[in-house]
């Protein structure tokens, strides 16, 4: 009770005359308690209190012989006066602890009450979301499954694609913007050797099988700043040609994200296009060995080749007469019914014979006879029309009413 009065009154207190049993005797001794100053250097927080036992006096001693009428009655109500009186202390005490008490419940009490409400407040909360979450997790579970079916068809599309690109038989290279591959087809390994771990990996790191071309990484540079597409033929060591193409690698919102490199094989082109040159080349020698003048058009009439002898005979120079020029070149008498026969054979689609007369570089006009036969592709269409002179016999006049087609 003396401590519970010191920590409330926050002073000391003091119960004196107590009896304490102590190593079989009773002693008489005087309680203090006191609160201890804080330490002021903060190390200890808790208040702290002294407690104090300190002997007490003893009672005056009897006289001996003298009988004090009513001593002991007196002192039995003394100590009972003191007990009654601790006693009444210790239940105020305990009085105030329960008052206290049922404060503290009280107000613990209406706290449970708010943390009750706030609790179903948010309980209620938890309800709204949990309906919130259970909508998202359907929408979630609708997005999911349209997304599942757009990862089917992506992966449908870059199969079908992948298969396209290995059936085409064109080698196909993908790049970024620093020409690092990203994919390749399978036939472009024939050109430059790739291996699945090269995707990554710049171009000009790898080796290709190209003869005389080595400007890759510029032509894609170029590409890339300019936009331009760069088309070359090049060559691989086993003697395939391949047409190679450079292309921006546009995206669907017209976004530049890298290069595409594709090579065509066109080593049969390019064979058939070495033979007509050297088809061409014979034919030439021929023609140009030739005694008579001779000539090759267009199915149109537009001339593109006159031998030497057409030149050393007319005495004017190819460029002027390289075309319609040649017409300059015809008797004015006889432009008109040569131009109706040139015509006429055309349509027909076979050889004819065309009669004229063709200004000499002496100034005369020379008649001659030209022989013209159709020159076709190999779907038998007409691509050129060569023809050759003969100078006729008789110096006749030939007129416009004589040249036509026989």
């Amino acid at each position: 009770m003396a401590l519970y009065r010191a920590a409330s009154s926050r002073a000391a207190v003091r119960c004196g005359g107590l009896e304490v049993h102590s190593k079989g005797h009773v002693a008489r001794v005087d309680l203090t308690v006191a609160p201890v100053e804080n330490d002021p250097d903060g190390l200890t927080e808790t208040q702290l209190y002294l407690v104090i036992l300190a002997e007490a006096p003893a009672p005056p001693a009897p006289i001996p012989g003298v009988v004090e009428e009513g001593a002991d009655t007196d002192s039995r109500i003394e100590a009972l006066k003191q007990e009654l009186r601790a006693k009444e202390e210790f239940l105020q005490t305990t009085n105030e602890e329960l008052e206290t008490s049922n404060e503290e419940l009280k107000s613990s009490n209406e706290e449970m009450q708010s943390v009750n409400e706030e609790l179903q407040s948010t309980n209620e909360e938890l309800e709204t979301s949990k309906e919130e979450l259970q909508s998202v997790n359907e929408e979630l579970a609708t997005v999911n499954a349209e997304l599942q079916s757009k990862v089917l068809d992506l992966s449908r599309s870059n199969n079908d694609m992948n298969n396209l690109l290995a059936g085409t038989g064109i080698g196909t290279v993908f790049v970024d913007h620093q020409q690092r591959i990203l994919r390749f087809t399978p036939a472009v390994t024939r050109i430059i050797n790739l291996i699945l771990s090269d995707v990554g990996r710049p171009v000009n790191h790898l080796l290709s099988n190209l003869v005389g071309y080595d400007r890759l990484e510029a032509d894609v540079e170029s590409v890339l700043d300019t936009l331009v597409p760069k088309e070359v033929e090049v060559r691989a060591r086993a003697g395939e040609w391949y047409s190679m193409r450079i292309i921006p690698y546009r995206t669907l919102d017209n976004v530049i994200e890298g290069a595409v490199i594709c090579f065509v094989d066109i080593t049969r082109a390019v064979q058939a296009r070495e033979a007509l040159r050297e088809s061409e080349r014979h034919f030439r020698q021929v023609a140009e060995a030739l005694p008579q003048p001779a000539w090759i058009c267009l199915p149109d009439g537009n001339c593109d080749y006159l031998n030497p002898k057409w030149l050393e005979f007319t005495g004017v120079p190819e460029a002027k007469q390289i075309g319609f020029g040649w017409l300059q070149q015809i008797h004015p008498e006889d432009r008109g019914g040569l131009v109706s026969a040139w015509k006429i054979a055309a349509a027909a689609g076979s050889g004819s014979d065309l009669e004229f007369r063709l200004h000499h570089h002496s100034g005369e006009f020379r008649p001659f006879r030209a022989h013209i036969t159709a020159m076709r592709d190999a779907g038998g269409e007409i691509v050129k029309w060569f023809g050759l002179n003969l100078e006729a016999s008789a110096p006749e006049q030939a007129g416009p009413g004589k040249a036509g087609a026989k």
